[in-house]
């Protein structure tokens, strides 16, 4: 039977049991929700964070001597840094934590749970490859399908905490990131289950070749010289060139693992390929691939909120395949400010601000098609699952059959989540 209590950041020890933590998810720097404290730089982690710690008494263990004096020591530079931070409502308290008052939903704890076994299990097919060994393909397979069944039960819990990557996680958790996007991607675009789940494992792989690129170079904060960058663009080839050491591995994985650096215009690498030269699996993974780093904290910039993204993304005339790129838009059911939009009303709109929420579509709807004239400027929320209307094309400016509204006029919303 647990035994909870709920101490400070800075009063917890190796050996304790953590079982969870006060306040909000995304607040706290694990990806695992319960497990045994014994590592010392778990333990400084946990310096940084400013809630309460939640402890299972019953499950901690008690540490040896060496293990105390090198949580002491963690704890007293903490304590030097960290604590004047500390809110005093994160000391002292004593009680379960209340989930319907900002603790973990399900679906984030669930989300997370499938999230934590992922990295383990990409960390292990990166290393089987670099060493030579087949995929265990079956252990991958049903990754993907766990996946697939996540984002059938809530995608956007399960995209949310994939944002959430350290840079020391990072290249792991961006393959289960692009896996997770491709197999939404590839849902949306009606593909049948086979393909699904092998355009998962291509997302899963897609980045392999970066297992050669020494991590001072993937993970340099400043600008790379020209021979690191050098350097970091021989990783499709390195990754495809290690893929084909698996005689089961699928021709499609190593497709996408050797393309998805291809520009639709033919400036990109390694082959320069341009337009339908660059086969739909590649170009599916270059859209992936980029959404998710661009919406990812690294060692040199912090992460774009993915509106932002979008709308750069949408902007570099030529990177992408722009069709499939407002489907992949439509996949995830967002969309950049700026951007004109045909509704399944058949009326037009504008992409507005949506205040920083990923989980909607705010629209100003200003023109009707199917009655040829403007129409009163209003303001429409698509929500995921709403009927009330859909986006279903995008409409260039130069072919809006009626004055564009003025984004000045319609600022943002209050983020009020």
């Amino acid at each position: 039977m647990a035994v909870l209590k709920t101490v400070s950041s800075v009063d917890v020890r190796l050996g304790m049991f953590i079982h969870g933590f006060e306040g909000s998810w995304w607040e706290h720097p694990f990806w695992r929700t319960r497990f045994l404290l014994t590592d010392l730089e778990d333990l400084q982690k946990l310096r940084g964070f400013h809630g309460g710690v939640i402890i299972d008494v019953a499950r901690s263990q008690e540490a040896g001597a060496d293990v105390v004096a090198a949580s002491a020591a963690a704890a007293g530079c903490a304590e030097e840094t960290e604590a004047p931070l500390r809110s005093p409502a994160a000391s002292g308290k004593r009680h379960l934590p209340d989930s319907s008052a900002g603790g973990f939903s399900a679906d984030q704890a669930e989300a997370a749970a499938l999230v934590a076994g992922a990295l383990d299990t990409v960390r292990g097919t990166f290393d089987d490859v670099r060493l030579g060994r087949a995929v265990a393909h079956e252990k991958v397979a049903a990754l993907v399908d766990d996946i697939s069944g996540q984002l059938d039960r809530n995608a956007s819990a399960l995209l949310r905490v994939l944002q959430l990557k350290s840079k020391h996680q990072y290249t792991y958790l961006h393959s289960v990131a692009v896996c997770t996007l491709m197999v939404n991607l590839a849902r949306h675009l009606a593909m049948d289950e086979e393909s699904v789940r092998t355009l998962g494992l291509a997302g899963l792989l897609h980045d392999v070749g970066k297992v050669a690129i020494p991590d001072a170079v993937l993970d340099k904060p400043g600008r790379l010289s020209a021979e690191e960058f050098a350097l970091v663009r021989t990783h499709p080839e390195e990754g495809a060139a290690l893929l084909r050491e698996d005689d089961t591995m699928p021709a499609l994985a190593m497709e996408v693992c050797l393309h998805h650096h291809e520009r639709w215009d033919g400036n990109g690498y390694p082959h320069g390929l341009k337009a339908e030269d660059i086969s739909l699996p590649a170009r599916m993974g270059a859209i992936c691939d980029v959404y998710d780093a661009l919406t990812s904290h690294r060692a040199y910039k912090r992460a774009w909120l993915p509106a932002r993204a979008l709308g750069a993304m949408w902007s570099w005339e030529g990177h992408f395949d722009r069709e499939l790129l407002f489907q992949f838009m439509r996949s995830i059911n967002l969309y950049p400010p700026g951007m004109l939009v045909r509704l399944a009303s058949d009326r037009l709109a504008l992409v507005l601000d949506n205040g920083g929420r990923a989980t909607r579509t705010r629209l100003l709807v200003f023109h009707s098609f199917a009655e040829g004239r403007a129409l009163t400027p209003t303001t429409l929320v698509l929500s995921a699952g709403t009927e009330e209307d859909k986006v279903v094309g995008f409409v260039r400016p130069e072919e809006s059959p009626s004055a564009i509204p003025s984004l000045d006029l319609y600022p943002p919303v209050a983020v009020t989540n």
